[in-house]
């Protein structure tokens, strides 16, 4: 592999794992220590990772998220439950917006394969208003507005003008990064605008995330985590957050993950 190849072998396996070694990354690679500290340094200057005692972490702090087809690989089996989770809070008849991303490209799977009929689907994502294009029981919306090419998507003033004039049932929404004290956030002030305006006009807001991605934050704050009514996640979501959100006024859903399935 050439050096940026590497790199975003690496910022894709942390992305996964939240910590790496340098042992592991080196073999996984077949390289040098030296080769891998180089990669991680570059990485760091970045600010994609930070240093730890004999490897690295992925830095709180999301600076960038990883491409569509990338972010597609990444805990699939988590995201795939989470979007049949997700297709049972919809009635027949609602105005349901999907929000661009892999993991809600898994609600839309499951809507279509759901038996809920009569339904309007609002999106922003390419991925998802071609999948749902010959669903005969789906009316299909799709905001236009700058296109997003990295992650299939539209965003900006153009895709939230166009939501400002749509009443929403149910709106499921993604984040690459939330936590407890900075709730909502994205690296990306387009995306902001658009999941700022879904929120105003949405009757139930549905957070549709796996734990992965709990406890990062970046630099747009998009809105608190009291201003969602649902949030759909895993069972290795911290337990002191289950018992923070269990306590605010909104509904935590959680699916199992692949390791506790190994287990039983």
């Amino acid at each position: 592999m050439i050096p940026e190849q590497r790199r975003d072998f690496i910022y894709r396996y942390v992305h996964e794992k939240n910590v790496a070694s340098f042992n592991e990354l080196a073999e996984l690679m077949n390289v040098s220590h030296m080769t891998v500290r180089r990669d991680i340094l570059a990485l760091e200057e970045e600010g994609k990772v930070v240093l730890i005692n004999g490897g690295i972490k992925l830095n709180n702090l999301l600076k960038l998220e990883l491409p569509w087809r990338e972010k597609a690989e990444l805990n699939h089996d988590v995201k795939r439950k989470m979007g049949e989770l997700a297709a049972m809070l919809i009635e027949p008849g609602q105005t349901i917006y999907l929000d661009a991303g892999t993991s809600i490209f898994e609600v839309a799977k499951a809507v279509a394969a759901s038996n809920c009929f009569n339904l309007t689907v609002v999106t922003n994502d390419f991925s998802i208003s071609h999948y749902l294009m010959d669903m005969p029981h789906i009316t299909l919306y799709h905001t236009g507005g700058l296109v997003e090419k990295r992650n299939r998507s539209c965003l900006g003033k153009s895709a939230a003008n166009f939501l400002s004039t749509i009443n929403i049932d149910v709106a499921f929404i993604s984040s690459s990064s939330w936590d407890l004290e900075r709730g909502m956030s994205t690296p990306d002030e387009g995306k902001a605008s658009v999941k700022e305006m879904v929120l105003q006009v949405s009757k139930r807001r549905v957070l549709v995330s796996d734990s992965s991605k709990f406890g990062k934050y970046a630099m747009f704050h998009i809105c608190a985590l009291s201003q969602l009514t649902d949030i759909i996640c895993d069972t290795a979501l911290p337990d002191d957050a289950c018992q923070t959100l269990a306590a605010q006024n909104l509904k935590l859903h959680l699916v199992s993950t692949e390791r506790e399935q190994n287990h039983a």
